[in-house]
């Protein structure tokens, strides 16, 4: 396992991936990033010289099955996920191993030891047409989540999802807003919210905040082709969809 393509739309994601690879497999020579499905189907579709491909499951122009439909992919995946192990045990039955976020020295040379065993024995027990179907079955269930568990001083109580109006990070925290303007720390981080929430009702627009679409109350354009929204409730922090995100931002809006 010599050279590895690294699709995934967070660059720090990258950044950290890359740097976890180089120390387990020094000698690797590690492709450009990847960021997005289109970028992703255009780079198979004229380069058939990696060894193995880390992917994360949500790019930012959709999930990254769609890259199946468009284009026949040979080369062995692990993918990286913010999804559940419950949830992901078809990836196993399919022997395509996964990282789940935030991912795990020890798990990262497990998938390493495994591809690695793969690649030396001849074995190759991918078959793309039931992970394409355990993708899709995945995303349709992991993205009905209805409600929020969150707790404020001695109080446990639940938030419909729906009386929601933003996720966002900050100082390493996360909280989620209702609605009502009424803010509560919670114990998922981003990549696991994206995962858990309807993408048609929820977009993440870069990496600090995900919406819901009824609380975008104003839109500017920006720098960089960057969309700047205005939010109700208002947040103190500056909300701007990244200019990775910009063109899907846009298709998300028109439905």
């Amino acid at each position: 396992m010599k050279t590895i393509l690294i699709v995934e739309d967070e660059e720090a994601a990258y950044n950290r991936l890359q740097k976890m690879i180089l120390e387990e497999l020094p000698e690797a020579n590690i492709l450009p990033q990847i960021v997005s499905v289109k970028s992703a189907v255009e780079w198979f579709q004229s380069n058939r010289a990696t060894d193995v491909v880390f992917m994360d499951v949500h790019l930012a122009d959709g999930d990254s099955f769609e890259i199946f439909k468009k284009i026949d992919v040979g080369e062995p995946i692990i993918f990286t996920t913010a999804y559940d192990q419950y949830a992901m045990e078809a990836f196993k039955v399919n022997s395509i191993d996964y990282l789940l976020k935030p991912i795990k020295k020890e798990d990262l040379k497990r998938a390493i030891d495994k591809f690695i065993s793969l690649k030396y024995t001849g074995r190759s027990d991918i078959n793309f047409k039931k992970l394409l179907a355990s993708l899709q079955n995945n995303t349709a269930s992991s993205t009905s989540k209805q409600r929020f568990v969150v707790k404020y001083g001695d109080h446990i109580k639940t938030i419909e999802t729906a009386d929601i109006a933003y996720f966002y990070t900050e100082n390493k925290a996360n909280f989620l807003v209702t609605k009502e303007n009424k803010r509560f720390a919670i114990d998922y981080n981003l990549d696991q919210i994206e995962a858990l929430v309807d993408a048609k009702k929820f977009f993440r627009i870069n990496r600090q905040f995900i919406i819901a679409f009824p609380v975008i109350s104003e839109m500017f354009t920006y720098s960089k082709s960057r969309v700047l929204i205005k939010l109700n409730p208002p947040t103190k922090i500056e909300t701007i969809v990244s200019a990775e995100r910009s063109a899907a931002f846009k298709a998300w809006l028109d439905g």
